[in-house]
Order: structure tokens, then sequence, then C-alpha cells
């Protein structure tokens, strides 16, 4: 009978492709559209909180969050995102993936549009509603993360699921490059509307009161498109896997897979399901019994540490961008420029980056996939990491010297590109596909919990890691570090053995979901 369940699933794994698999790539990957156009947009507009809110009257330099106030802000939307990672994963195998998948949507289109409304009389308070706001909607983005990637992977074929759920990712590209847009293009409507001096020529008329109206749009912006998709969502059934595996309906699973995927189940074959339901040894193991160690024990330590070395290189990565643009001179000193310019020249700058490395090593992945595998791609991706950053690193005192700033952004642009055609894709793929049904969201939030450590080691412990050891060169507000160059080391250091742990990930190129978590076996071999 296991034999007649594994011809029903089969179905789902030899479906064409369809014009509703586009529809829930791209309902699906609104969530992390939400999560990178946030995540851009936040580095942007700090600064212009800090010129607002944290000017000093007769400073030489223009306001600036303190150190507390800046990794409080740019922080807790990565507490919110590991919390809501755990959580909803968890609720996604215990109700099923559609009963809280509108969920974690409507709490991102509330929390963007509350974070802009973050007003107060003081600076503290203003930032304390913001941190607030900002914490639910990392929550929200957290429980994104294992449904979509589990209901992509539920709803493919194994012939091209690599690819949808890749797909599914490489939305935060479209939100990296539409918070670029937004920013850039309020800020040049303000900027004509409200013209202001440089702060070395004026401090106080520099930041017109107008410019505290920029960042708060510029971050309620972020919930349009979520906003535009939640009623398709809503309206997206149950995976026919969870309804099938784990609800036990197999006429309800029939019925859905073919309303939605044009897939012919006939009534017998929907009976052979429910009854090989009734008599297999279907396996009941639970996440913390041995046999779920036995089976997937090394996997999930492979998912998770590997996501948590990508996430502290990729964020880290971040660091340097300020110092690269002030080299090149695509961002002038903040005294020459009014608040509206430095912000306008930021969100230019760092959209050319992600126009160039980020973006398409994304759709790389999407492309070649489910040709090279999912392996290859991760190895490559975190080999190619430490060559490129071992490469910045050696001779970082020739990189950042006069004449040499193209070959220093051509090579950090390069680490970008591998990143996401590599790593970046694969250890939010692979999770979703190696475990069983009942425990694929869980284990999945595990790893992207994992991920989200890293990413909070990389954006804070690096902030103050790369700090410079001359004690007269640091941050406003920081102590001495080992300095950007040392920095390159440690982040080649941590691709180094994200590349050895992806030993540890099976390739589930070809295979069926079942394939891979070994559904249809028993608890004893």
């Amino acid at each position: 009978m296991a034999g007649d369940q594994v011809h029903v699933l089969s179905a789902l794994d030899g479906a064409k492709t369809q014009w509703y698999h586009f529809t829930a790539i791209v309902v699906a990957g609104m969530g992390f559209f939400t999560d990178a156009y946030d995540l851009f947009c936040i580095s942007l507009v700090t600064k212009l909180i800090g010129r607002v809110y944290y000017t000093v009257p007769g400073s030489p330099h223009p306001g600036s969050l303190p150190p507390t106030v800046a990794a409080a802000v740019n922080g807790v939307a990565f507490v919110g995102t590991l919390s809501g990672q755990l959580f909803f994963g968890w609720l996604g195998d215990k109700v099923g993936r559609k009963s809280v998948y509108g969920m974690t949507l409507l709490l991102m289109i509330i929390c963007s549009v509350a974070s802009g409304l973050s007003f107060s009389h003081t600076p503290t308070t203003v930032m304390a509603t913001l941190c607030f706001f900002r914490f639910w909607l990392g929550f929200g983005i957290g429980g994104d993360y294992p449904l979509s990637a589990t209901i992509m992977s539920e709803y493919a074929n194994k012939r091209t699921r690599g690819a949808f759920i890749a797909a599914v990712f490489a939305m935060q590209g479209f939100g990296i490059l539409a918070g670029g847009a937004v920013a850039i293009g309020v800020t040049a409507l303000f900027k004509n509307r409200f013209p202001a001096p440089p702060y070395a020529v004026n401090p106080a008329a520099s930041t017109p009161a107008e410019a505290d109206y920029v960042w708060r749009i510029v971050l309620m912006l972020g919930a349009l498109p979520a906003a535009l998709t939640f009623y398709w969502r809503m309206k997206m059934p149950e995976t026919a896997r969870y309804t099938a595996l784990i609800a036990k309906n197999a006429e309800r699973a029939a019925a859905d897979m073919s309303k939605v995927l044009q897939v012919e189940i006939t009534k017998e074959q929907a009976g052979d399901l429910e009854v090989a339901h009734k008599y297999r040894a279907s396996p009941s193991f639970g996440l913390f019994s041995g046999e779920f160690v036995r089976r997937h024990g090394l996997h999930l330590v492979g998912t998770a540490s590997t996501w948590l070395l990508l996430d502290i290189a990729y964020y880290s990565q971040n660091l340097f961008q300020k110092d690269i643009f002030s080299a090149i001179g695509w961002i002038p000193p903040a005294a020459t420029m009014s608040a509206l310019d430095e912000l306008y020249h930021i969100a230019r700058a760092q959209t050319l980056i992600a126009l160039c490395g980020t973006v398409p090593g994304y759709w790389f992945t999407v492309a070649f996939i489910d040709s090279v595998g999912r392996f290859k791609i991760q190895a490559m991706g975190f080999f190619m990491m430490t060559g490129f950053m071992l490469g910045l690193a050696v001779p970082y005192d020739y990189w950042t010297g006069k004449g040499h700033q193209a070959g220093f952004v051509a090579m950090y642009a390069l680490t970008f590109f591998f990143a996401n055609f590599g790593p970046n894709a694969t250890t939010f793929i692979v999770p979703a596909e190696i475990y069983p049904a009942r425990l694929r969201a869980t284990c999945h939030g595990i790893s992207a919990a994992s991920g989200k450590v890293g990413a909070i080691i990389g954006s804070f412990g690096f902030l103050y890691l790369a700090q410079s050891p001359d004690p007269s060169k640091t941050a406003h507000g920081y102590l001495p570090g080992i300095g950007v160059r040392n920095s390159l080391f440690v982040l080649a250091g941590c691709s180094l053995m994200g590349f050895m742990l992806t030993f540890l990930v099976p390739e589930p190129k070809g295979k069926s979901l079942e394939e891979m978590s070994r559904e249809t076996e028993s608890d004893k071999c």
C-alpha cells in the first residue's frame, strides 16, 4: 500500500510546469521582497534619522545614531526574524502551512506602515516605537522563510523544484532594487521641493524639517507589494502533501491538486492513499527522537551550520560598503552634503552594487540549480567567496591605494555574486527538500534561525571587530578592533568552514521529497 501512496504523490512530482507555479512564486516571494526592501532601506534611513534627531548644534560633523541606538534599530528586526522562523516553522507543521501563511504577510503589512508612523516628541521615544514595530515586522518576515520554502517545495514538480524555490528567494533581488528606486525617487522629489545647503555651509538648514517625512514614506511604501498579494495568498489551498501526509485527508488533497495544478487524481487513487495511511508503517518519530538523529541529525547540523557561516560572511560584507563608496568617490564626505543629498548618493551607490553583483547571482542560481545541483553550487559559492575575500585581504593596502579602487569594487561585487549564485540561495532551498513533511517547516525554521544568529554576529560583532586598531581612527563611540583587513581574513575562514560543512548536506536534485526524507520507510530498518 505504501507503493500506492508514492504513486499518488508522484502525480505532483510529474506535473507539468503551469501558470499556477508562477503565480505561487510571486505570491510566496512577496515576503522576501518585503524582507530585502526593509533591510536595504533601514541602512539608508538610519543615516537620515541620525541627522534629524541626533545632530549636535555646533558640531563639525552631521548627526548620527549612537552605536547602541544603531544596534537596536538594526538588530531588533533580526531578533524578531529569528523568533518568527522558529515559531511559525513549528506552527506550520502543527496546524498547516496555509492556516498561518496569511498571518505572516498581514503582520508585515501592518508593521511596515506602523514603522513609518513612529511619532513622538523625543528621539528616545521615536526610536523605542520604531524598534517595537521593527521587531514584529521581523517576526512576520521570519515566519515567511519556512512557510514559503515549504509551500513551494510541496507544490513543485521534482524536475524544476529547485528553480521554483530559488525564484521565490530571488524576489529579494527585486526588493533590493525597489528599495533603491523608492529611496532615490522620494529623495529626489523632496530635494527639488525643499532644497537645502551642505552641512558645512549651514548645519541647521542642511536638514529641512520635511526630511523627517522622507524616511517614514520610504519604510511605509514597502508594505504596498505585500498588500497587493494578500488576497491571492489567502486563496491558496493547503499543499496536497500536508493534507495527504499529515492531515490524512486524501480526497481533499486530490481535489486541491486537481483544482490548482490540473492533475487528475481518480477516486480510486485517493482511496488507495487513504488506505495506505491506515496500514503502512508511518515514520512517527519526533524531532528529539533517536530515530530523527539517526536519519537526519547530520543533515540538520549541515543545513544549520552552513547557513550560520554564510550569514556571518554575507551580512558583515555590508560593513565595508561605505569605505568602498567613499574611496572611489561615489559618496562625498558627509559634511559636504545636505541630509537628503547623503541619502540620495548612498542609495544610488548601493543600488548599483546590487544591480551588478547581488541580483544576477540569484538568477544564475534559478537557471542552473536543477542541472548543476545544490551541492555543487553551494560548494563552489563558498570556495569562491573564500578566494575573493583572501584576494581582498592579502593585498588590502594595494586595493585601497589611489587608482586601484575599480579592482576592489569588482572583487567585492564578485564576492556578492558568488554568495547569491551559491550558499545564500542553496541554504534556503535544501532544508525545504530533505526533511519529513511533518517536520519540514520546523527544520527549515531551525536552519533559518541559525542563519539569523550568523546575521547578528556578522552585522554587529564585526561592526566592532572591524574598527581600526588605532584608537584615533575608530568611529565615534567604538573601541579599537582588528581592522578591516584582518576581519576579511576571519570571514574567509568562515567561508572555508562553510565549504567543508557542505559535505554534510545531501543532494536532492532530481529526487522526490519522499525519497529525500525517506518518508515511506518504517521507523526501524
